[in-house]
């Protein structure tokens, strides 16, 4: 199908009637101009990996910014003056329109329009070698020694689009969603609350990933505002239960693997098969009604608790830009089945930061610091065993690593355990306090890999609690 009459099948207007700005003159059709009018280009041969340190934008970037040149996170965005989403990169306080830059023909990563889908399905489809070509070709336009691009002030006002004037989209079309249990250090504290200390964890907690199925359809990107959900309420004192909205609301902090390539049905993975199938990460909120999970949770786990909202930040972050930050996770003890051990570091060394703004006012106070290392079972591991019984994995499934706590009180990654079921409520600025989510609420997360000089960071992920109808 051509891109025009793709277009058409959207619902939109065919390119050639209200063309992109990156098209003719100095677009697509450059090559059909006189031989005396073509720009003349350099392809210098790249030796540089995209992830070297010392790697230089001609973009200023600041060192506190999420996106330098070695990051280079993907996300669909749009702007007033061209609604229709496409795929970008986030570099500086810019985002890349790769879009833009396909139909140049500075970007071929095969059948053209690629990059102006509104999701990114399609691109990871075209597997690993496509990923790290197209990084490496975009990192090489970006340089500050290359001036393909940099020397190009047409092009770079039609590919460079200020952050400030972008729509940040679903980066991805969620195919299925699994949110795991993995934090041994939150299945501990939530294990003591609700069993004691001495039945803190289910005797399979060690042996494999625990992780039930969610919603698909409710994955939202980060801005979007989450009405409080509804549900059977039992408390312990009553005994029947009621309808009503929730009254314990609690955010989860999470980390997000997007899968970018398919798996068979009835086919198990290895270590590296599961590694390469992983295109990338992003933050994840898995939004969770605790007095509605506590009634509906027996025998078969979480439901409605956990099926009403669940938000991921707009930008993913490859997996090859985390290579530098691998580090070994906590010892497994027993050792894992065959299938389940690795042979390799499989761990980040990936700070998160979570902050609340009380309703009614405007300052937040961070209530979490924790970091990705602690994950007791790592993101290979999980999709190792998700496919383990021979479940088909797809393209845009996602997978939440489960809750993320750290060995200290401060590094809790949830208000069921910051506050301890209620019994020790947060203090926030201006006086308020806060045991659960109360309406007009915002929380924000955020994380990062701190490099030598600068940071691979994922940006934000925030929701605003509002009422229930």
């Amino acid at each position: 199908m051509s891109v025009a009459n793709s277009r058409r099948v959207r619902g939109l207007s065919p390119r050639i009637q209200t063309p992109h700005p990156a098209q003719s003159p100095s677009g697509r059709f450059r090559h059909l101009l006189p031989q005396g009018e073509k720009e003349e280009r350099t392809k210098p041969k790249v030796t540089t990996h995209p992830n070297d340190p010392s790697l230089r934008s001609f973009i200023d970037v600041d060192p506190a910014s999420d996106f330098p040149i070695q990051n280079l996170p993907y996300g669909v965005f749009s702007t007033a003056a061209y609604p229709a989403p496409r795929v970008g990169i986030a570099i500086g306080n810019y985002v890349l329109d790769l879009w833009a830059l396909e139909q140049d023909c500075r970007l071929d990563v095969g059948p053209l329009g690629v990059f102006s889908a509104p999701s990114l399905n399609s691109f990871m489809a075209l597997g690993p070698k496509v990923w790290a070509k197209t990084r490496a070709r975009i990192s090489e336009l970006l340089r500050h020694d290359h001036p393909e691009l940099r020397d190009n002030e047409e092009l770079r006002k039609q590919a460079l689009v200020p952050m400030r004037d972008a729509r940040l989209h679903l980066p991805f079309t969620v195919s299925g969603y699994t949110d795991f249990y993995s934090s041994k250090e939150h299945a501990t504290n939530v294990g003591v609350m609700f069993r004691g200390k001495d039945n803190a964890l289910q005797p399979n907690w060690l042996h494999m990933p625990i992780a039930y199925n969610g919603r698909a359809s409710t994955v939202v990107v980060s801005g979007t505002k989450v009405k409080r959900p509804r549900g059977q309420l039992k408390p312990p004192n009553v005994e029947v239960p009621s309808f009503a909205p929730c009254k314990r609301l609690d955010f989860e902090l999470e980390m997000g693997v997007v899968v970018g390539q398919p798996s068979p049905m009835g086919g198990m993975l290895t270590e590296q098969q599961a590694e390469e199938m992983i295109f990338g990460f992003v933050l994840l909120n898995d939004w969770s009604a605790r007095d509605i999970q506590q009634w509906e949770y027996v025998p078969l786990g979480p439901f409605l608790a956990k099926a009403f909202a669940t938000s991921i930040s707009p930008w993913v972050v490859t997996r090859e830009a985390l290579e530098p930050f691998r580090l070994n996770g906590p010892e497994q003890s027993p050792a894992p089945l065959d299938y389940l051990r690795q042979s390799r570091p499989q761990n980040y060394d990936l700070e998160l930061d979570v902050s609340l703004r009380a309703a009614g006012t405007n300052a937040a106070d961070t209530i979490s610091r924790t970091n990705f290392k602690y994950m007791y079972w790592s993101s290979v591991q999980q999709l190792t065993h998700h496919a383990s019984s021979g479940c088909a994995m797809n393209v845009g499934d996602l997978l939440g690593s489960g809750t993320i706590s750290g060995p200290e009180k401060n590094q809790r990654g949830s208000l069921l355990e910051i506050s301890w079921n209620g019994t020790e409520p947060v203090e926030l600025p201006g006086g308020a306090k806060r045991s659960f989510l109360e309406d007009g609420d915002s929380l924000v997360m955020r994380g990062w890999c701190q490099g030598n000089g600068y940071r691979v960071g994922f940006g934000e992920v925030e929701g605003t609690i509002l009422a229930a109808e």
